[in-house]
């Protein structure tokens, strides 16, 4: 690794302009003319981004301005001390200690934790003593790379921590100190990240707290043990960006800043951080503590699977939805037969140029070019429904580094015909692949280069290769025959109302939990591959969305018209929001129902759901859209037979939780003993 400093890079007692732009400027210039940099007007432009984004200026006399730049193609540190002082941003004054950090778009992890080094040498007084003391560019630069060498050492975890046990306070035999932890981090992560995460530690002692912090750089993270968050008082996130991983610290109180109050206030963040753990009124985080991560919590494999294909299927869903309704839309335009000459139209025709031949829209050329748009952009989009599922499959497993493995394989899926359960299997053995690939032991100069070329390019070769060479012929063969069972099914009376009936039953069971997201996304699947000559994916597509518009439906009926007094004014409150989520064909819209009543709630709106399923199956409804409810009414064929089997199963199961409430284990409510759950937001 070439040295980040050298002499030529320091200027020390030398004007280098009145304002913090001149000084940014000037060093900029100077990285540029030792050959570090491309263009100057560029990492000044970077640079200055950042500063206006957030000033750099810290307590002491320090001045850090800092970016990753294209333009930049070694890491490299230029160094100034001002006389007189600039002014930074800091609250004590103008900094006469200037540091410009420039790292390379690209930058590896051994050289950011190097930089992240620096940021942290600044905090240390005998540190910045040298430094106002140098005579010469020389001794600054010994000073400087004494503090910073032995950062490539530590640098061998992949996120190297501000704090280890030594942050904690011994505790006497009479009492125990407070349990905080703490997550930093900044736009960049490379210099306020660790310089808040030492400022807290340091204060941490001074104050007696057991504090340990989680510093989240640009070189990765090292997660705290979930056990020490647990035993964890309160938290403080000092970040400027999102917490990586915040369903980790779930229920706890938290104290929220931005970083640079962790550098500046330590002791105030410790002294709230404090408070918020003794009252309980105060701020929690959001979440749920049961998604914590593999690493971080043991779980089942089968319920890390489950987590892993809910999180497949909720990334897929965005691509469904919106490809789904614009194929209703393209049909609505130019007509269900405009699929025959779609692709023909948008690439011969256009707005000034409408199709004169082959016209099937009932509002003439326009509606036929149109439509033929709509329905083309919805099929590409449906087109990654599978490598969607397979992408973001291997994205829970192995994080960003699995997501084009995971999507290659899902197309190589999807080339040999194996569907929506190759994209699953191809999700997860890229997703595996991805993972263990990132745990190795690499040599230090290749971990750069791991999530970005090394992780992607043998996770795909060895996933897909898999998937062309030895699975992918036998879950065609599978998937041909679920198809032509489920056809066969669909197609005959009996077997598609039990059909309807299963499908229905698993809407209803679990309100957008599992079971629910199963049946919808085998639904959704199973759009790509319906015909005019195979219908069934359209049936089963409309018995899944017309019973999971059920329980909310049922739910509003019963709580705000049938029964009022047998449902707290939460409830009733919650009730009038259910029909718009109802109507809207979002099934979640029950769930506070199910979570004060669940015994009762949820079998009323399986037997419902059922007799809808059953009904949908019964009157042959086809749905061309996956999502949206009554309100893609135009996509729904024949609309009077999806309003009846919606109007059926909702009054079946309103009228049965009516009765279930009033004859089975009934309790008075009343407003004193009632719980008291949120309105869901429609």
């Amino acid at each position: 690794m070439s040295r980040i400093i050298t002499p030529e890079l320091v200027s020390l007692d030398v004007p280098l302009g009145d304002g913090k732009a001149d000084v940014i400027r000037a060093l900029a210039e100077r990285v540029v003319a030792n050959g570090r940099a491309r263009d100057a007007d560029e990492l000044f432009a970077d640079a200055w981004a950042r500063e206006e984004k957030d000033e750099t200026g810290l307590p002491g006399g320090i001045g850090i301005p800092h970016a990753r730049s294209a333009s930049v193609t070694e890491p490299t540190l230029a160094f100034a001390r001002l006389t007189p002082g600039v002014d930074f941003g800091a609250p004590d004054g103008p900094a006469d200690i200037v540091f410009l950090i420039a790292a390379p778009a690209g930058a590896d992890e051994a050289h950011l934790a190097v930089l992240s080094q620096l940021a942290r040498s600044l905090m240390n007084p005998d540190f910045m003593a040298g430094l106002r003391a140098a005579s010469t560019p020389e001794q600054a630069v010994g000073i400087v790379s004494a503090a910073i060498e032995p950062a490539p050492a530590a640098a061998a975890e992949p996120a190297p921590a501000a704090t280890r046990a030594e942050a904690r306070t011994q505790t006497s035999s009479e009492s125990s100190p407070t349990r905080i932890v703490a997550v930093t981090a900044c736009a960049t992560g490379i210099a306020h990240t660790f310089m808040a995460a030492d400022a807290l530690t340091a204060a941490g002692k001074e104050e007696g707290v057991d504090l340990i912090v989680e510093p989240q750089g640009s070189s990765g993270y090292k997660a705290l043990p979930q056990s020490v968050i647990d035993n964890a008082d309160a938290v403080i996130f000092a970040t400027d960006v999102d917490v990586r991983e915040p369903q980790r610290f779930a229920g706890k109180p938290v104290v929220r800043s931005g970083v640079k109050r962790g550098i500046e206030q330590p002791k105030q963040l410790i002294a709230e951080a404090i408070a918020a753990s003794k009252n309980p009124n105060a701020a929690r985080v959001t979440g749920d503590a049961t998604s914590v991560t593999a690493e971080t919590a043991p779980v089942s494999w089968g319920a890390r699977i489950q987590r892993i294909l809910l999180t497949g299927v909720s990334y897929m869903i965005p691509f469904v939805a919106g490809g789904g309704l614009l194929i209703a839309l393209g049909f609505l335009l130019g007509g269900f037969e405009v699929t025959t000459n779609a692709a023909t139209v948008i690439t011969q025709n256009s707005l000034w140029d409408l199709p004169t031949t082959d016209i099937t829209s009932p509002i003439g050329p326009l509606g036929q070019y149109l439509g033929s748009v709509a329905f083309m952009i919805g099929a590409t989009s449906m087109g990654f429904l599978v490598s969607a599922l397979a992408g973001y499959i291997a994205f829970a497993i192995a994080d960003r580094p699995g997501i084009a493995p995971g999507f290659v394989a899902g197309a190589v899926a999807v080339l040999m015909n194996a569907g929506f359960i190759g994209g699953i299997i191809g999700g997860l053995l890229a997703g595996f692949i991805a993972w263990w690939l990132g745990r190795l032991n690499v040599p230090r100069f290749l971990r750069g280069l791991m999530p970005v070329v090394i992780i992607p390019l043998l996770g795909s070769i060895v996933a897909s290769g898999l998937m062309v060479l030895f699975l992918g012929r036998p879950i065609a063969a599978l998937m041909t025959v679920l198809t032509d069972w489920l056809t066969s099914m669909s197609q005959s009376g009996v077997g598609a109302v039990l059909l309807g009936v299963i499908l229905g039953l698993m809407m209803c069971f679990d309100l957008g939990g599992p079971v629910n997201k199963v049946a919808y996304a085998f639904a959704t699947a199973g759009l790509a591959a319906a015909t005019v000559d195979n219908t069934a994916p359209y049936l089963i597509m409309a018995a899944v969305m017309s019973a999971g518009m059920v329980p909310p439906l049922a739910m509003a009926l019963a709580s705000t018209v049938l029964a009022r007094k047998s449902f707290t004014p939460v409830e009733r409150e919650n009730g009038v929001a259910a029909w718009l989520l109802g109507a809207s064909f979002i099934s979640e819209g029950a769930i506070p129902f199910a979570a004060a009543d669940p015994l009762r709630v949820i079998p009323a709106s399986m037997v419902g759901g059922a007799v809808t399923g059953a009904l949908s199956m019964a009157f042959s409804v086809q749905s061309y859209a996956p999502h949206g409810g009554l309100f893609v009414f135009f996509a729904i064929n024949p609309i009077w037979g999806f309003l009846i089997s919606i109007v059926a199963g909702t009054v079946v199961s309103a009228l049965l939780v009516v009765a279930l409430k009033k004859w089975v284990g009934r309790k008075e409510l009343n407003d004193a003993e009632a719980p008291q759950l949120a309105a869901v937001p429609a």
